[in-house]
């Protein structure tokens, strides 16, 4: 028969002679053990026990050993005793009155940390542009770093900003953009520093580095039309120049050939007219020497010159009879020019030969009807 069977009167878990284990006995004997531990009384009443202090003194060395700390080879510690500083601990293991007796900043002055930094600003002639950049630095002075800002890294951004605004407000967008360019991270890198410096801050600035200078977006489209505009504007200011360029000498060389001409004329109409009254001098001479074969002359020399300009021939024939036709008009016509070079050679040649003239008779150099007209 098995041991749980009913009528076997035996439970498996119980021992001989043992009574039945009571769970709120089992809590009591516990609560006992604990406050005898921590320095209660046994239950039999007899003395505290040594257990509190055990556990004092283990207490006492798991608070002592949160004092150490190690630093490492780029790192330095700045041990701090009620908040005050106390001294600065090199690499390796080290140990501190625990806290809230001491506290100790690790501070990592080898690493070079890095920030991404972007604003707006307004140039010099009120141009707004957005600028990017990338500061590099280190926390050299670990005391400094840790005692005279109350927070480095805002004041490592706000200071940066205050350089940045100094280099970009002082200068125009044009220079930005074009010569100073490359002078923007330098600039703000030595002001930067300098402000760092006044203020005991502990950083390094190491570089920093331009990554775009550029308008906002928000008014990219109205700063293109502004290029534009600008850009019309010099291309309409080097073609008026060069209109200019080009008309001004042609009007200079116009205006000097005008005078040239105007010169001309004026050398040649005063030596016309020198011509002219030397001519009628010497006429005046002849006439005075011979008036009459002068006046037939003069006469003679103004019908040669109508009829030569005349479109007709006029035949003075004395008789009747056949006459052979020639196109003489044609013939005039074609010679006419020949005639008029020849007609200022011969009035020359007449006038220098007027003392001949002269001294023929009468009856040979006018003909007879016109003769018989005149008298």
């Amino acid at each position: 028969m098995a041991w749980n069977d009913s009528g076997n009167g035996k439970d498996p878990w119980k021992r001989e002679g043992d009574n039945a284990a009571d769970l709120d006995k089992i809590v009591q004997s516990w609560q006992r053990r604990l406050a005898g531990i921590f320095g209660g009384k046994s239950g039999g009443g007899g003395k505290s026990s040594g257990g509190g202090w055990v556990l004092g003194i283990l207490l006492l060395v798991a608070w002592a050993l949160t004092g150490l700390y190690r630093v490492d080879e780029a790192e330095r510690g700045v041990v701090q005793r009620f908040g005050g500083y106390t001294t600065t601990t090199m690499p390796g293991l080290h140990w501190h009155w625990p806290y809230p007796v001491e506290t100790v900043d690790i501070v990592n002055t080898n690493a070079v940390s890095n920030y991404a930094f972007r604003t707006e600003i307004l140039t010099a002639d009120e141009q707004y542009v957005f600028v990017q950049m990338v500061v590099q630095y280190r926390r050299e002075d670990p005391v400094k770093y840790s005692f005279e800002v109350v927070d480095p890294e805002s004041t490592l951004q706000d200071v940066t900003e205050s350089a940045l605004r100094e280099v970009v407000g002082t200068s125009t967008l044009e220079v930005l953009v074009t010569e100073r360019r490359d002078q923007i991270a330098p600039r703000t890198q030595e002001i930067l520093q300098a402000t760092l410096d006044g203020y005991d801050a502990g950083f390094t600035v190491t570089s920093i580095s331009l990554e775009k200078l550029d308008y906002p977006q928000a008014v990219q489209a109205a700063v293109d039309d502004t290029q534009k505009a600008r850009n019309d504007s010099d291309r309409f200011i080097l073609e008026a120049e060069t209109y200019a360029g080009d008309i001004i000498p042609r009007a200079r060389g116009g205006a000097a050939r005008m005078l040239q001409d105007a010169e001309a004329y004026r050398d040649r109409l005063i030596a016309d007219a020198e011509g002219d009254a030397a001519r009628f001098l010497s006429l005046l001479s002849e006439y005075e020497k011979a008036p009459r074969v002068t006046r037939e002359r003069l006469y003679l020399e103004a019908i040669e010159d109508v009829y030569s300009r005349a479109n007709k021939v006029i035949l003075d024939a004395d008789g009747s009879g056949n006459l052979l036709y020639l196109p003489i008009d044609q013939l005039v016509q074609g010679g006419g020019a020949s005639r008029e070079s020849g007609r200022s050679d011969s009035s020359r040649t007449s006038s220098s030969q007027s003392p001949s003239v002269s001294s023929t008779p009468d009856s040979e150099k006018i003909p007879e009807r016109e003769r018989r007209t005149r008298e």
